[in-house]
């Protein structure tokens, strides 16, 4: 066992700075879309804790370890040298740790000790791109003789030291400086977001799974918190001052002395009132998501193509999955977690859809593979109220189906299949199939071209309908248009298109009176040119809707490693999207990413999550909390994972 076995990431800012960031001359300043810490105007002792603080336990910095920090750094000039850190021993004032950078290097120090005597050691890394007047997020890993040094996700630059780190250096009457080197010469004049130490690990694994992706293992609370204004927004100042006396940070003690005084708890965003001896809630305080623990591991029949959460009323929660193999399985919620409760022969299931018609409940399945007779079809089930089971309802004949999606319009229910292809030809139809009263059956009721298609998605605007399609191949290419359609005078029509690369999945959801279409990329591919790993790593797309302009016009970018679905949910007040990232090029191994929405800034990536060919994510919420569930492609195991809320 590790010396280090709470192997968390210790978040040194957030130790030097309190979490009001009421410390004299520390400021918060937002530049890019992006909060930070300006500590140049502070006494270096102002941002300063001993290293016991951290160092409870055992007071030998880790062997292995990783420094992340996220900072914005100013133009110096040649041969100007800026600690960005220091560790330093109190009595001889010796330098033991520190990470300081000039124009064109980042240097990182650390003192070595040997029966010779003790010496500085200096590992140096070429840094030129970091006086661009932009935010980077740097990751050194160290291990024994072996220095990494990875900027903003990049390629790690490489260095085997001479000198190893020792395995035994003393944090014992020792101090952190953010920011100095215990001086005021070679202060820190830029901003810093995060300054995070991860003993035991690289933490590139954990904020890299793919290029791009937000890079936050901690932030300081005052840096969370805050929602930030334009600094120009002459508005938002206010014109007078007050003397309404509001506490900022942990809670205060409320006696006499703060009596009829605020107390604002900006974590859980909850205003109170000291009156008597006690805090009484003035403004509640808002459910706030904590992010996820997981919370069971369930075993599937074979790997999982597909997920679908669905309430029947007076019999329960279930959970459908759809399984590579030949049986698929039906869960439902019993004490607290998925149960085994019905097995269904499938064909290679893709995905379920869970639909009612009255009081009718029906399951359909999307059946990719044709059954031993090489008949191809997909089949609807029904509840069954008497045997509480579901059981066969309709055979659908269909090619390769990949979804199915159920809607109403205008008080006619239709159900619609993607076919992928037909044999090697993926320019086929898709069908819409609508129910007939009379014959309690779906037939057909329109036909539309797709290539490749892998998703339906509904979605009403107003008193508009709209179906859109999400095409991944044409036979060729996966660079190919998705479509969009309108429902008018009885069938769908083209209302727009979307150049897509491999589409996977099209999520909509709406915040506020704003409606979001996502499409989730998966894969840039052409027959012409040759495969390259980082095809799989791309932008899959947010798009807005325009009402003046009448389309949807794209809202933001955001890098996804071959991205298989979306998933929006809530918490509270709080909006979110996970992206099922299933595949970087090299492996399925990769993280899948929360992203919260921050208003201007879009959505910005908040929590990681280790997957592993992560295909489909499903949220759902009982009395006792709200859960993630998501399926592996790659192994026969879906996991729940609860949210922490606070």
């Amino acid at each position: 066992p590790t010396r280090h076995n709470y192997l968390r990431p210790l978040d040194i800012l957030a130790e030097a700075v309190p979490p009001d960031g009421a410390a004299s001359g520390i400021s918060v300043t937002r530049v890019q879309g992006a909060l930070g810490l300006q500590l140049s105007a502070a006494a270096p002792h102002a941002v300063s804790f001993p290293a016991s603080r951290i160092f409870v336990r055992c007071d030998l910095f880790p062997e292995e370890f990783s420094i992340v920090v996220t900072l914005k750094p100013p133009s110096l000039p040649p041969k100007k040298n800026e600690y960005l850190f220091s560790v330093v021993a109190e009595g001889p004032d010796a330098l033991l740790l520190g990470l300081r950078y000039s124009p064109t290097r980042l240097h990182f120090l650390f003192l070595r000790e040997d029966a010779a005597g003790a010496w500085q050691t200096r590992v140096s890394f070429r840094s030129p791109a970091l006086m661009d007047s932009q935010w980077h997020t740097l990751v050194l890993a160290v291990s024994e003789d072996s220095f990494s040094l990875t900027m903003d996700c990049g390629v790690p630059m490489d260095i085997t030291a001479d000198v190893p780190f020792p395995a035994t250096l003393s944090m014992q009457g020792a101090r952190f400086f953010i920011g100095s080197r215990r001086r005021t010469k070679g202060l820190f004049t830029g901003l810093v977001r995060q300054l995070v130490l991860l003993p035991g690990s690289d933490a590139t694994a954990q904020l890299c799974p793919c290029r791009n992706a937000d890079i936050v293992l901690s932030i300081p609370p005052v840096l969370q918190g805050l929602t930030g204004r334009p600094a120009d927004n002459e508005v938002l100042k206010y014109p007078y001052e007050t003397n309404m006396k509001v506490t900022l940070g942990p809670q205060p003690p409320c006696t006499k002395v703060e009596d009829a005084h605020f107390w604002f708890d900006a974590g859980r965003k909850g205003l109170y009132l000291c009156v008597g001896s006690e805090w009484v809630s003035v403004l509640a305080a808002k459910e706030k998501l904590d992010y996820v623990e997981e919370y069971q591991s369930l075993h599937t029949n074979s790997e999982t193509l597909g997920l679908e959460v669905f309430v029947i009323p007076e019999a329960g929660l279930f959970l459908a999955t759809a399984n590579r193999k030949t049986t698929s399985a039906v869960y439902k919620w019993m004490d607290g977690k998925f149960s085994s409760y019905q097995n269904i022969p499938t064909q290679q299931a893709q995905s379920w859809r869970h639909f009612t018609i009255g009081r009718k409940v029906f399951l359909a399945v999307a059946n990719f593979d044709p059954n031993e007779k090489g008949q191809e079809f997909s089949v609807i089930y029904k509840w069954s109220q008497r045997k509480l089971r579901f059981t066969p309802y309709q055979r659908v004949p269909t090619h390769s189906a990949r979804d199915w999606e159920a809607f109403e319009v205008a008080g006619e229910h239709f159900l619609a299949v993607a076919n992928h292809r037909e044999g090697d030809n993926h320019n086929i139809d898709s069908v819409i199939y609508k129910w007939n009263p009379s014959t309690r059956l779906f037939e057909p009721n329109q036909t539309i071209a797709t290539c490749g298609a892998y998703d339906w998605e509904f979605f009403t605007v107003g008193p508009y309908s709209f179906l859109v399609v999400a095409n991944a191949f044409n036979g060729t290419s996966t660079k190919v248009q998705s479509h969009l359609y309108v429902w008018l005078l009885g069938s769908f029509q083209l209302f727009q298109s979307f150049l897509t690369f491999g589409a996977a999945d099209w999520e909509v959801f709406r915040i506020g009176d704003r409606i979001f279409l996502a499409v989730a990329n998966s894969h840039s591919y052409d027959v012409e040119m040759q495969v390259q790993n980082d095809s799989y790593v791309i932008n899959s797309v947010i798009y807005e809707l325009n009402v003046s302009a009448q389309m949807f016009v794209k809202f933001q970018e955001i890098t996804t490693c071959s991205a298989l679905d979306w998933e929006f949910f809530s918490v509270g007040e709080d909006y979110f999207l996970v992206v099922a990232n299933s595949f970087d090029g090299n492996t399925f191994l990769v993280n899948s990413i929360i992203y919260r929405w921050q208003g201007y800034e879009g959505f910005v990536a908040v929590h990681s999550l280790p997957t592993f060919g992560c295909r489909d994510w499903e949220a759902f919420r009982t009395a006792a909390g709200s859960y993630l569930v998501y399926s592996s492609a790659k192994e026969p195991l879906s996991r729940v994972l609860r949210l922490r809320t606070g």
